[in-house]
């Protein structure tokens, strides 16, 4: 049986006005934090007050980007804190770890970890339209010596934010993308399969690129030819031909990301036709062209589906459709976000109770 230590704090933060909180700007009172060595594996379990912590200037995730992090999601359902699949983001988690030459955490253990800390914190997962608390577990390399090596040592901790919406009572905007075909992110081969920071330190020119010409998010190509689709900023992205669903086929330089897995296994339980291929960027613009693609959509933890508008491939702007959120879209959107509200009836058993 794990030993969790819990150190109270004195005073607790007041609840803040989630009308104006913008996404990771504030967290909860407590934090949790473990630590990592071969000779006694993760120990010193902690559920301590949020706040700085100390790390040596030598630390190796501040020279060699040994990192990696999750994120997650806790709802509030008639007053009872639940996950959505969180089971997934910690297999996940491993496998980054695993990627990333770092150790691995008992994933059992982590949830338990995090079921302990958010009974703590309940009080603090919002509970208006579309609001939850944000839950971001990570990992890094705290070595005290340089040399370019794997950490002896690692971090293990989970912070709490609680967010806002994107879209506000239960609605859908859309979003303006870029396709970029000068940067590229990932490669077959590399760690674009992984959840480590150096892939979106790689992402933020090309954002700011994108941003400075109107645009919301980069839709990224391959690292090698730049002909095929990969994914969107922090989300996979999916478009409907003809009725059917499309998104790139997972290749190692793709996360596989949760909400994509879902998406997938929903559509597929509803009668869609799903293809997972690899998708030249050429198919996409002249589906586009003949209007025979109607739908182009993100998918990820922060706004489980993101409908795109307009895209911008080599200058050539296209409208999607008629530029509004499509019903596949908005069906997709509307299952999932009821499932994690529950609002609709959790078929696929996605939901985990933080009490039980």
């Amino acid at each position: 049986m794990m030993e969790i230590k819990f150190i109270e704090r004195k005073d607790l933060k007041e609840k803040p006005d989630m009308s104006t909180v913008k996404f990771g700007s504030q967290f909860t009172d407590y934090m949790l934090t473990a630590s990592y060595d071969e000779a006694n594996g993760w120990h010193d379990w902690r559920i301590e007050p949020y706040g700085p912590i100390q790390i040596a200037p030598t630390a190796v995730v501040l020279h060699y980007a040994q990192t990696v992090f999750e994120g997650l999601k806790a709802y509030s359902v008639d007053g009872e804190a639940v996950l959505f699949r969180p089971d997934q983001n910690f297999a996940r988690l491993n496998r980054s770890l695993e990627r990333m030459s770092m150790a691995k955490i008992d994933e059992v253990e982590a949830l338990t970890a995090l079921k302990e800390l958010l009974k703590i914190e309940k009080d603090w997962i919002p509970t208006g339209e579309g609001q939850s608390l944000y839950i971001r577990p990570f990992v890094f390399g705290d070595d005290h010596t340089l040399g370019v090596h794997p950490s002896d040592t690692y971090k293990f901790m989970i912070l709490l934010s609680p967010v806002g919406g994107l879209f506000s009572a239960g609605t859908m905007g859309t979003t303006k993308i870029y396709v970029e075909d000068k940067f590229v992110r990932a490669v077959r081969g590399g760690v674009g399969e992984a959840k480590t920071g150096g892939n979106y330190a790689a992402s933020m020119k090309a954002q700011e690129v994108a941003e400075g010409l109107g645009y919301d998010q980069v839709l990224w190509l391959d690292g090698v030819e730049q002909k095929y689709l990969e994914e969107v900023g922090a989300m996979n992205i999916f478009f409907v031909k003809d009725g059917e669903l499309y998104t790139p086929e997972l290749n190692g330089s793709i996360l596989p990301g949760v909400t994509r897995m879902s998406i997938i296994e929903f559509a597929k339980d509803a009668g869609y036709k799903v293809h997972e291929a690899r998708i030249p960027l050429t198919d996409l613009e002249a589906g586009l062209k003949d209007g025979s693609v109607t739908e182009v959509f993100g998918a990820g933890t922060a706004a489980v589906v993101a409908p795109v508008g307009e895209l911008n491939i080599h200058g050539n702007k296209y409208v999607v459709g008629d530029g509004n959120v499509g019903p596949v879209a908005q069906e997709i959107y509307t299952t999932l976000t009821g499932i994690q509200n529950g609002k609709v009836e959790d078929k696929f058993n996605w939901i985990v109770k933080v009490d039980e």
